[in-house]
């Protein structure tokens, strides 16, 4: 994991529950690969989602969520899923993501969410916590959207 380039990194292999018959990555999977990205990513900013959950009273559902695929991963590919902040918005922010085998310079899958900052006790939307956008500039690269 670091930040170079303003993005996040983990890795992650392909394990069999994400492979089809063939032993190429079923598309579903990629889901599982931008969450922990996605986790990480938060816990390496001081927010953990319990912590953010608790302290800042919001959740960030999903209201977007757009993929392209680009090369077939297969089974037990090391991958590389980098996840910088997009864009950030008054109440919601854009997570984009880069997937790549490990050490090759090719994008397998490349995806995008929009994560909606909402109260947890009514689902209303309100403004992104200023503790968040601040915790996250490190991986923002709003001009790169």
């Amino acid at each position: 994991m670091n930040e170079q380039d303003g993005k996040f990194r983990i890795e992650e292999r392909v394990r069999w529950g994400d492979v089809d018959a063939a032993r190429i990555i079923f598309y579903g999977a990629y889901i599982r690969f931008f969450e922990i990205a996605e986790t990480e990513l938060f816990r390496a900013v001081g927010l953990s989602y319990g912590r953010m959950f608790d302290e800042l009273d919001i959740w960030l559902p999903r209201a977007h969520l757009e993929c392209d695929f680009r090369r077939a991963a297969q089974l037990d590919d090391l991958l590389e899923v980098s996840v910088f902040v997009g864009r950030v918005g008054t109440k919601s922010l854009r997570l984009n993501f880069e997937v790549r085998r490990k050490g090759e310079p090719e994008i397998t899958a490349s995806a995008h969410f929009v994560l909606v900052a909402v109260r947890r006790n009514t689902f209303e939307s309100v403004p992104l916590p200023e503790e968040l956008k601040r915790r996250l500039a490190p991986y923002t690269r709003q001009a790169n959207v």
